[in-house]
């Protein structure tokens, strides 16, 4: 079977993990600091996006190649794939300009990556169970 529509967005989030992980050393680099944060705002906010990120992806990929895998529709896979690639852009756009609080980005980020997640839990438990 082929994993074509999934492999894409692995692809786009293996890219934005590489831009995320070098904020987080460029972060390190200006502020001289090698373990943890040293008390930097920013280089803390961009840690937590990247941690953030390998949080959630890696479950949300393994979860969207079986979906696909499972024969559903390339639409229903784009679509959960461009859920989840939307839903960690904003969720870093916008824990990057507001580290502080909430914003715009993170909340519908992070809505986006979960909406990906229990829609894909879902039709994958349909799929098992009673073959939908």
């Amino acid at each position: 079977m082929q994993v074509g529509v999934s492999a894409l967005y692995a692809g786009l989030l293996g890219v934005l993990l590489l831009v995320l992980s070098y904020r987080v050393s460029m972060y390190r680099r200006r502020h001289g600091v090698s373990l943890g944060d040293g008390g930097h705002k920013d280089l803390h906010a961009a840690i937590r996006v990247q941690g953030n990120f390998v949080e959630y992806v890696p479950t949300a990929l393994i979860l969207l190649v079986l979906i696909e895998l499972s024969g559903r529709q390339p639409g229903v896979v784009h679509g959960l794939g461009a859920a989840l690639f939307l839903g960690r852009v904003l969720h870093a756009q916008g824990l990057t300009a507001n580290p502080a609080g909430k914003s715009f980005g993170r909340m519908t980020g992070i809505l986006l990556t979960w909406l990906m997640l229990l829609v894909s839990a879902i039709l994958l438990v349909l799929g098992a169970v009673a073959g939908i």
